[in-house]
């Protein structure tokens, strides 16, 4: 999935402001489970990136799949193992014009 290889890219390279041209001007970006956002336009997309910036680089789990107008795939963090779900819709220009990720309760193993 290449918003998860362009999401992994910019850990390694720091550039959340080239990772947040990846969304619409009018964007919207909202987490589940974690209390941040929602963010709303890619200037606060890119400033939520900058401000606190993810470290840990993810996976896709499984395949991804249509839900109406969104893609959905399930993801884990590389290092850390945590779970999640990432729903995007594209625009017509293939720019995320919303993007809703949910984070799955720790496991207790």
């Amino acid at each position: 999935m290449d918003h998860v290889a362009a999401f992994d890219a910019a850990v390694d390279s720091g550039d959340w402001e080239g990772f947040a041209r990846r969304f619409s001007e009018d964007a919207v970006m909202v987490f589940h489970g974690v209390p941040a956002g929602p963010f709303e336009g890619r200037a606060a997309i890119a400033a939520a990136y900058a401000a606190d910036p993810p470290d840990e680089p993810l996976e896709v789990v499984g395949p991804v799949v249509v839900d109406g107008d969104f893609l959905v795939l399930h993801f884990c963090w590389v290092d850390s193992g945590g779970t999640g779900t990432m729903r995007l819709r594209l625009d017509p220009a293939g720019l995320v014009a919303r993007l809703e990720v949910s984070f799955d309760p720790p496991s207790d193993g």
